[in-house]
């Protein structure tokens, strides 16, 4: 493996250990994360170490930068760290609710569709259902499940029906569920 490659894997790992930290365990490295889903980065750091990860200040932004999926957000001063969305642990990213698009996407496998016409989009261990912009991003998403199928949300109704939503730092729009009658294809 090139020295490039490895930096490459490395960054990956590491990308994958801050989203579990970030968004579901944060007792894996034993540091904590605030109401708001904040973590100081330097008690991060250390605990990441600790841990056998080689991370300094500077991979950390790196990692930040360069996550394809905008997973991650420092604070203004760059002393706190957290993901943007997907958590499933009890946090507030203090998000105003914003108006959405007309329609939304969400990306889903072929094998989920009869469960979601029946129940709808759940948030099931996350805190909020996920849609997208772009039927792209959509048809990225499905397909780490399986098969993928792209739905479209009637998002400009839900909001003129009273559901809210928020739009997460990496541009994912969020809304507790999404009900049958605003999905279709």
């Amino acid at each position: 493996m090139t020295e490039t490659s490895n930096r490459t894997q490395g960054m990956k790992e590491l990308g994958r250990l801050l989203s579990n930290v970030l968004r579901h365990a944060p007792e894996r490295l034993g540091i904590t994360i605030d109401e708001h889903g904040w973590t100081p980065v330097e008690p991060l750091i250390a605990h990441a170490r600790k841990a056998g990860f080689k991370i300094d200040r500077a991979i950390l932004e790196r990692v930040v930068a360069e996550n394809d999926k905008q997973r991650f957000t420092l604070s203004a001063d760059g002393q706190r760290i957290r993901a943007a969305q997907g958590h499933s642990i009890p946090i507030d990213l203090g998000l105003p609710p914003s108006e959405p698009p007309e329609v939304l996407f969400h990306g889903t496998a072929r094998h989920n569709l009869d469960a979601i016409f029946a129940k709808g989009l759940l948030a099931g261990r996350r805190r909020h259902v996920h849609l997208s912009l772009s039927q792209e991003t959509a048809i990225k998403v499905g397909g780490r499940h399986g098969t993928p199928v792209v739905l479209r949300i009637a998002a400009g109704r839900m909001h003129a029906d009273g559901i809210e939503f928020w739009r997460a730092d990496n541009g994912v729009w969020l809304t507790v569920e999404v009900s049958p009658a605003y999905l279709s294809f």
